[in-house]
């Protein structure tokens, strides 16, 4: 029979060892690490770069050379920096730079998803995959992390590229403030391309078939940027009129449901973090009949919060577009860890 003082070392022992083992971590920075290796050196990865940089280039160009025209007008402007990205010229029809990146986002964000899942199990190297020392969902964290990486560094490329050309050709130094603002609508730039991101990486986990994957999310992209601009107002005004209110309340109450409505594309809630963060004091009305009066006329009624305020203005929206995107995530995550894998 052992002493207890034996068995009191061995159970000692035993506990030491279980608290120095450790469950295998850190398997997501690897697949990370590998999918973003991927998608660097993939053609989609170069072919998205210069449609982005292009589209979104072409009216910086076009603005620049507005207020070089316009500096005496413009000087002195508040803001001025910001008018870069929201002002267009009448050049190409008052498009911004901040439009064709709306536009474009979702299409970058589907693009680095639709294929994450399915395409391994048809090319049979997802069984490979989940056989090595990973947890299951570390494959889905570290894709979704990829592509979030990816994305930021597209964005975030063609934020210092537009903000470098300002400075160069027109010598527009931006204020703590500005540059505040634009790293406020970077970061709602990188959280509204991951909730495409997150819907292209849960149709890569339900459908099996990477071509029927990217047709559906290419064509709800279109759905919600394109024709839903042009649907879903008159959705809300047949489902909420406000032709038929009698007092200001039913009118105001009406008005509301039209917006709270609205709200529920995520085009939309990036509309209004965007105008909230990148409009303090510039028009928000596009294609003005010339540069001054966008900048400093008194038909705009330009914005007097300061960054703060602008963010708690939009703070239900983009507390919204959070919940989306953690939803259609963790959707896609807990059918993943339900499917079955098989070699």
């Amino acid at each position: 029979m052992a002493a207890p003082a034996d068995t009191s070392r061995r159970t000692d022992a035993i506990r030491r060892a279980r608290r120095a083992e450790r469950a295998p971590s850190g398997g997501w920075r690897t697949i990370a690490a590998k999918e973003l290796a991927d998608h660097l050196a993939s053609i989609r990865f170069f072919v998205l770069l210069v449609v982005v940089a292009v589209l979104a280039i072409i009216p910086l160009y076009f603005i620049s050379g507005d207020l070089s025209s316009q500096a005496p007008e413009v000087s002195g402007a508040k803001a001025l920096f910001l008018a870069l990205f929201v002002v267009g010229s009448n050049t190409i029809g008052g498009l911004t730079t901040v439009f064709f990146v709306a536009l474009l986002v979702p299409l970058v964000g589907i693009a680095f998803g639709f294929d994450a899942v399915n395409s391994e199990r048809s090319q049979g190297t997802l069984a490979r995959l989940l056989a090595q020392p990973v947890h299951r969902d570390d494959v889905i964290n570290g894709k979704f992390a990829a592509g979030i990486a990816v994305i930021a560094m597209m964005i975030g490329a063609l934020v210092l590229f537009v903000a470098a050309a300002g400075i160069m050709r027109l010598g527009i130094i931006p204020g703590a403030e500005e540059i505040a603002r634009i790293v406020v609508w970077f970061l709602a730039t990188v959280l509204y391309a991951s909730f495409w991101l997150a819907f292209a990486l849960l149709l890569s986990v339900v459908v099996r078939s990477a071509a029927s994957a990217a047709l559906i999310g290419f064509g709800t992209w279109l759905g919600l940027t394109l024709i839903g601009s042009f649907l879903l107002p008159i959705i809300a005004g047949t489902l909420f009129p406000t032709s038929g209110s009698t007092t200001y309340d039913q009118l105001f109450a009406a008005t509301g449901a039209q917006q709270l409505f609205m709200r529920l594309s995520p085009a939309q809630l990036y509309n209004d973090i965007t105008v909230a963060i990148l409009n303090p004091s510039v028009s928000t009305v596009l294609g003005p009949s010339n540069l001054a009066q966008a900048i400093s006329s008194q038909e705009t009624i330009p914005s007097l919060l300061s960054l703060d305020q602008s963010i708690l203005v939009v703070w239900p929206q983009i507390v919204l577009l959070v919940a989306l995107t953690s939803a259609m995530f963790a959707l896609a995550y807990v059918l993943f860890l339900r499917q079955e894998v098989r070699a």
